[in-house]
């Protein structure tokens, strides 16, 4: 019985062991200074934010996985401009197009300082001007952390002080080929802490995103809902092996892959931060 004792404890010891996040390509993507990663669908083009750990500087980097390995990361075309700061990028599911928020001037509204919803588009030589979203889903709040659905569908994050919380979830209908006035997704998933960062599945079926319920394991943690007959389920935090007592935020989920990527952030005395990217396995059905 011994042999096969120490057999089922290594067993279980590899399959812990593999369930735990790994960093992300540390040293040349994650640095400490780093969050909000997106992959694209062939698992050969990332996007990132370069925070510099005090979020003074907020550039979106870019990197290509060329014969299996990662080269050295650059400042994406369409990012980059000092006076500007670009957070947040997401790949569509169809990958013709990449989602990120930012707080360059917008022509229609000069007055605006916060951040506002843009987009590029892929083209046959890389990637588009950005073009801005529009006035229906962008207000003088800031916008942050978008993610769409199949059919055009985007569900984001606005400062809203007139909301349930701090913070809360929105969604905007693509329709007629603009986009309508955001509604606020509401209970249960929104409440009167702060709630944020959220992934939409392809198909709308499921949520991921973080909130400052005090419940949870740290500053924030990560939290899934299922969308049936247009209700959204109580949300289910994803657990100790993804979320701990520092924040957790950012979530992306590779289709392909079946790998949840996401960020992890924690401030140190001196008010800077140490954040980098993670990933880990990720079967959505034992959530559901």
């Amino acid at each position: 019985m011994k042999p096969l004792y120490t057999f089922l404890l290594l067993t279980i010891s590899f399959f812990t062991a593999a369930q735990q996040p790994e960093m992300v390509e540390p040293g040349l993507i994650s640095n400490g200074g780093v969050f909000g990663f997106t992959l694209s669908d062939k698992g050969d083009e990332a996007f990132w934010v370069n925070s510099n750990g005090a979020r003074d500087t907020l550039i979106i980097m870019r990197s290509q996985k060329i014969n299996n390995v990662w080269q050295k990361p650059e400042r994406a075309s369409f990012s980059g401009r000092a006076e500007w700061k670009d957070i947040d990028p997401v790949f569509s599911p169809d990958n013709r197009m990449i989602l990120f928020q930012s707080n360059r001037p917008v022509e229609s509204k000069p007055d605006r300082k916060g951040f506002d919803i843009w987009g590029v588009k892929k083209t046959k030589t890389g990637w588009s001007k950005p073009y801005h979203l529009g006035d229906s889903i962008n207000t003088d709040a800031s916008e942050s952390f978008a993610s769409i659905t199949n059919n055009g569908t985007i569900y984001f994050m606005k400062d809203n002080p007139d909301g349930i919380g701090s913070s809360d979830i929105y969604v905007s209908r693509y329709v007629n080929r603009h986009y309508q006035k955001p509604v606020n997704i509401g209970a249960p998933i929104n409440t009167n802490f702060r709630e944020s960062n959220p992934y939409i599945s392809p198909k709308e079926d499921y949520i991921i995103y973080f909130s400052s319920d005090t419940t949870g394991l740290g500053d924030v943690d990560l939290y899934i809902s299922f969308r049936k007959n247009n209700q959204w389920s109580k949300p289910q935090s994803l657990g100790a092996s993804i979320n701990t007592k520092v924040g957790e935020f950012c979530p992306f989920v590779h289709q392909k892959q079946k790998r949840l990527y996401f960020s992890r952030t924690q401030q140190k005395p001196d008010g800077r931060r140490v954040e980098d990217i993670y990933s880990i396995p990720f079967d959505v059905e034992k959530y559901r």
